[in-house]
């Protein structure tokens, strides 16, 4: 690596950390508040957790999409809501269907860095929950294999695709 590209690196990680750690206090003070031994506290949280998310995700492994993320995260809320609501109402009462079981999803991502984005996203959706790999295909647990959840995981992917995309794609949505 030449001399100017290692400072160019060094600046761009630089920016990475300032971005990041920006993210994480703002994140704070709608949490917690503007108190100043709250907004000490913050900073610190704010600096440790950027540091562990450069050591589990380094910059240039991934490329956010600000306009892509926009879109995704309303339909993100909503379905938070809706399917948590829908596996609370499957789970206390008896009449309706449940029916866990595991259905198997071929995500179009290759492995690596999207791809186990996509899957932490799709974690944090009542109802579904990643739990392994058989083949290239990430194995999902689910309330109910009688739903179509291997299409609606499909369409979430190309949702998701819009925001999130691995740093070797330059196009910007």
């Amino acid at each position: 690596m030449k001399p100017r590209d290692s400072a160019a690196a060094q600046r761009s990680t630089r920016l990475v950390f300032l971005r990041r750690a920006a993210i994480y206090l703002l994140l704070w003070i709608v949490l917690i508040g503007t108190k100043p031994t709250d907004l000490v506290f913050g900073a610190i949280t704010a600096m440790l957790a950027t540091w562990v998310s450069l050591r589990l995700l380094p910059p240039g492994m991934l490329r956010i999409r600000p306009f892509g993320a926009l879109r995704l995260l309303p339909r993100f809320l909503w379905q938070s809501i809706f399917a948590g609501v829908d596996v609370a109402r499957r789970a206390f009462d008896p009449r309706l269907p449940i029916a866990p079981g595991f259905v198997v999803f071929r995500p179009q991502s290759p492995p690596g860095a999207a791809r186990n984005a996509f899957t932490a996203y799709t974690s944090l959706l009542p109802g579904t929950v990643p739990c392994g790999l058989s083949d290239g295909a990430v194995v999902y647990h689910c309330l109910d294999v009688g739903q179509p959840v291997a299409e609606q995981l499909a369409a979430e992917e190309a949702r998701f695709a819009q925001a999130v995309a691995p740093e070797s794609e330059t196009a910007d949505g």
